[in-house]
């Protein structure tokens, strides 16, 4: 089949976990003749969704690492990544929305806009990519996809609108109708693939005819002659061709959200799905895409998604199997062929493309190029996940994507010397794999720390190291990832003089610093007259960076901090880089100490939902952990609290909460922002840190 551009969608599927996108997304399959059967997700029948690939993922019935594979629908190519809805993976939500030109966000027909979908929704909105809403679960009982819809609008800020309308919902649950070509369908056949396209039921026809009203006044918005068209003929007899192209504007320009129904379980509402991926989300070839020029300053080049360009290409996605290291890879422009070379941006490297595969979740097809707009593999690539590939001489970098930092650490000790070999293996592999997971070796104990985005995001990395690589380890209490503040200006003036014989050391460096909000670190030069030369600048800024990686009060490192120097001194014989750098560690420390400053701790963003009858255990748990209750909300029986708790009395709270609420609670939590550590914890954190320096230095 000769590559059509404009028939390739490049979609993911992102939500709230548990909301059903996997089950989507084998369904999607199913309809696309990709799998000839379907399964449950959570394995129970012993196979397990396609898309969930790894053992644990079924175990579990949770997505863990983002799968893509190629579907046709109809004459389109469709590359669909499945994402985790797990926040602790957030990194795998990040990197695949990097790639990807549109998404179908799904949202629980009975619980509505959850506080991960307001995650979701911002990293689509970060990475402008448009979007179609999916209502699932509408066999549920309490579903009400009108009521998410005005929840899409409220909540997330998005201009929704319903694009079809249920015919029966919860247990009688039978079809939608299409509101764009006022049609019932019904999804016959065992597995709802048989489409049944009819006349409204009477009972729905005014329904229909008022969400379509508000339809057809939404899209018109894009279009004057469509507008014009309604004031002349009403909304009955629209052009649906037009009606269809002004819904596509709106998509496109991120203006407008189309709300589509059904339920993927019961196999009712995806063909319709399918269609609407079709008609209202972008080709790569609508979408800007631009590129940094190394070679000209970092300028931005805006690519074409044309095979007769130089190629350029994002490693996306590492993934370490049993044929060795595998690279998702997104073709921006020009071609990847089998044979030919490429370099690498980042590493400078020149390699040959050996073998490049297609993948369909955990299987895999060779073929012999991908054309832009693809997403491909490539097989034994040495690379780190966000790395550009080129070719045709220009020296081009995508802007890489955002990583968050991790919030929490945990000490890892192999059992034997066997187990210990096979942990590096693994920490190696999985570091590249996901920026997200960071090792280091703590200097004064020799432990390996693993640091990550949660609990269960270093539970599944343990777990995978015992499953995959037979590595027993021995785990430590977690930690949490605390840094220092300050709270006030304060001044510093220090020299560094060092005198033994020869030439000594000589440096004075003199200035202020004060609390900033927007960044971490600021350097600002405001010396005068050459009191401190030229060269010997950057050396006091390396010294405060230094100085910043390990605060006076617990040993953490510093955040928020602006040093602006004005005065100094140097020598003409014994100044130089290094005495300059520890006299700008020695200012900083000086100057810190009487900036008033403080301990700041992760707070997590907590959403707790249980049956009515244990609100009260909720908001005890809550307030037993120094928490602070946002907005509580009773809907069909359920209670779901928000709210803000520090990252330190969350650990074993799943335990906690199933035992407090009869196993009916369950929570979600997401980093988000760093707080003040009330003094009474302050002072027990800095008497820790004072006795574990006296014991080290023992």
């Amino acid at each position: 089949m000769a590559w059509d551009i404009s028939k390739v969608r490049n979609i993911g599927i992102s939500a709230h976990i548990d909301s059903g996108k996997t089950t989507t997304s084998e369904r999607i399959l199913f309809y696309c003749n990709k799998i000839h059967a379907i399964h449950e997700v959570r394995g129970k029948d012993g196979v397990g969704a396609v898309m969930d690939n790894m053992e644990l993922e079924r175990e579990r019935g949770i997505t863990i690492q983002s799968a893509a594979t190629q579907v046709q629908w109809k004459d389109y190519t469709i590359n669909l990544i499945d994402t985790p809805g797990h926040v602790d993976f957030t990194v795998e939500v990040e990197r695949s929305l990097r790639v990807l030109d549109g998404a179908i966000m799904i949202l629980c027909a009975v619980a509505g806009v959850q506080s991960q979908s307001i995650t979701v929704d911002r990293q689509l909105k970060r990475y402008h990519v448009p979007r179609v809403a999916f209502v699932n679960k509408c066999d549920r009982q309490g579903a009400n996809p009108i009521r998410v819809c005005n929840q899409v609008r409220d909540k997330l800020g998005l201009n929704s609108h319903m694009m079809e309308i249920p015919i029966g919902l919860e247990d009688k649950l039978e079809g939608v109708v299409d509101l764009v070509q006022m049609k019932a369908i019904y999804f016959d056949g065992p597995n709802g693939e048989d489409l049944r396209v009819t006349d409204i039921p009477a009972n729905l026809v005014d329904e229909a005819n008022k969400y379509r009203e508000e339809l057809c006044d939404a899209a018109s918005m894009f279009d004057d002659s469509l507008m014009e068209d309604i004031m002349e003929k009403g909304y009955n007899d629209l052009d649906e061709a037009k009606l269809k192209a002004a819904i596509r504007k709106g998509t496109l320009s991120e203006q407008f959200v189309g709300v589509f129904l059904g339920s993927a379980h019961v196999n009712k509402g995806i063909q319709p799905l399918l269609d609407a991926v079709r008609d209202y989300l972008p080709a790569p070839n609508e979408v800007k895409n631009v590129a940094l020029d190394l070679d000209n300053n970092e300028a931005e080049v805006e690519l074409e998604s044309v095979d007769n360009k130089p190629c350029v290409a994002l490693g996306f996605k590492l993934d370490d199997g049993q044929y060795g290291q595998l690279t998702y890879t997104r073709v921006y422009q020009g071609k990847i062929k089998k044979g030919e070379e490429l370099y690498n941006t980042r590493n400078k490297k020149r390699f040959k493309v050996g073998r490049l595969v297609r993948m369909n979740s955990a299987a895999m097809e060779d073929i012999n190029e991908g054309c832009a707009g693809d997403i491909v593999a490539l097989f034994g690539v040495d690379c780190a996940s966000g790395d550009t590939f080129v070719n045709g001489g220009v020296n081009y970098s995508m802007a890489s994507m955002y990583v968050p930092e991790p919030v929490i650490s945990l000490s890892i000790t192999p059992k034997d010397k066997q187990a210990a070999m096979q942990m590096s293996k693994a920490l190696n592999r999985f570091t590249k794999e996901d920026p997200t997971f960071r090792v280091h070796v703590d200097p004064e104990s020799s432990e390996t720390i693993i640091r990550g985005m949660g609990e269960l995001h270093l539970e599944v990395y343990v777990e995978r190291m015992r499953r995959e690589y037979n590595c027993e380890v021995e785990t430590g209490a977690p930690q949490v990832a605390y840094r220092e503040s300050i709270g006030a200006k304060a001044d510093f003036n220090y020299t560094h003089k060092k005198q033994s014989g020869g030439s000594g050391q000589y440096g004075r460096v003199a200035g202020f610093m004060e609390p900033i909000e927007e960044k971490d670190y600021e350097f600002v030069n405001s010396i005068k007259g050459g009191a401190i030369p030229n060269e010997f600048i950057p050396s006091c800024d390396k010294g405060f960076q230094r100085a910043m990686k390990e605060g006076s009060l617990i040993g953490a490192p510093i955040v928020g901090v602006r040093v602006t120097i004005n005065d100094g001194q140097s020598h003409p014989v014994d100044s130089n880089d290094n005495a300059f750098q520890t006299a700008a560690i020695g200012a900083f420390r000086e100057g810190y100490m009487k900036a008033k400053p403080s301990i700041l701790e992760p707070i997590m963003k907590v959403q707790i939902a249980a049956p009515n009858e244990f609100q009260g255990n909720i908001f005890g748990l809550i307030n037993q952990r120094r928490g602070i209750i946002g907005e509580s909300t009773d809907e069909n029986g359920t209670t779901v609290v928000n709210a803000e708790v520090p990252l330190s009395e969350m650990f074993g709270f799943s335990t906690i909460l199933r035992s407090s609420t009869q196993g009916k609670g369950e929570f979600t939590m997401e980093f988000l922002k760093y707080g003040k550590v009330p003094n009474t914890v302050a002072e027990e954190l800095c008497k820790k840190y004072q006795e574990e320096k006296k014991a080290g230095n023992k």
